[in-house]
């Protein structure tokens, strides 16, 4: 089976335009995630692992390279020269992004949160409100913070409900930002058992993880980043 995605020579660029200068975030990345398979990105702070993911998301335009995105019907699209609404489509229906931070509506209830994904293919609100309890309670969010807007939430609940809602819509690839950084112990292996679960479903995932115990337990490849050589001249002026 080919690669679901392939990046070829990655590099994303900040224009200062008052400055007239360039801030590089990350340069001539190469890596590939295949169907069932974990590839985590490593690297020191600000080699530009998270810049890497929003620029496959297209939450990001790439400044140079190929982002070479396989969908379910065997299709190849670049998505770093793909249009808004090419991207809108395989972020509706191909590509999760699991962020480092919750963003939704004040007053909506986590499990409508989290069912949106659901909801938004059109399954219907009941049969999609289950789901998102059942996997609600596999990452341990108490029943009774169900029907809660998360805006109250503690930092990890919020992590949680974020995951969840990432991982209930059943992507064909997901890029998981530091996705258990403010779990405690027994909620972080809450959310590892349910991630390998999905990569036994055949789930790709690209991944940033805060411990590199969690690299070595869950990662099938690592694709490892290094600051760029502007970036590094920067901080010794």
């Amino acid at each position: 089976m080919p690669p679901v995605l392939q990046v070829e020579g990655l590099t994303k660029e900040f224009l200062l335009h008052e400055q007239g200068e360039r801030i590089p975030s990350c340069t001539g990345v190469f890596l590939e995630a295949w169907a069932g398979c974990l590839t985590a990105l490593v690297g020191p702070t600000g080699a530009g692992k998270s810049s890497v993911l929003k620029c496959i998301y297209r939450t990001y335009l790439p400044t140079a390279g190929r982002i070479l995105y396989r969908d379910r019907a065997g299709q190849v699209l670049d998505i770093a020269r793909a249009t808004e609404q090419q991207a809108l489509r395989l972020r509706r229906g191909e590509i999760g992004f699991v962020t480092q931070f919750l963003h939704c509506l004040p007053r909506r209830s986590a499990v409508e949160v989290v069912a949106e994904p659901l909801v938004a293919r059109g399954v219907d609100r009941g049969t999609a409100w289950s789901s998102a309890g059942e996997m609600l309670a596999r990452l341990g969010v108490p029943e009774r913070l169900w029907s809660v807007p998360p805006a109250t939430f503690s930092g990890g609940e919020k992590q949680r409900v974020n995951l969840a809602r990432g991982l209930l819509g059943r992507p064909r690839l997901l890029l998981l930002d530091e996705p258990t950084a403010s779990l405690d112990p027994a909620a972080t292996e809450r959310a590892v058992a349910v991630i390998q679960s999905m990569k036994a479903e055949g789930m790709a995932m690209l991944a940033v993880f805060h411990h590199p115990d969690l690299v070595s337990r869950l990662a099938d490849q690592v694709a490892e980043l290094v600051p760029s050589l502007a970036g590094k001249e920067r901080e010794a002026s």
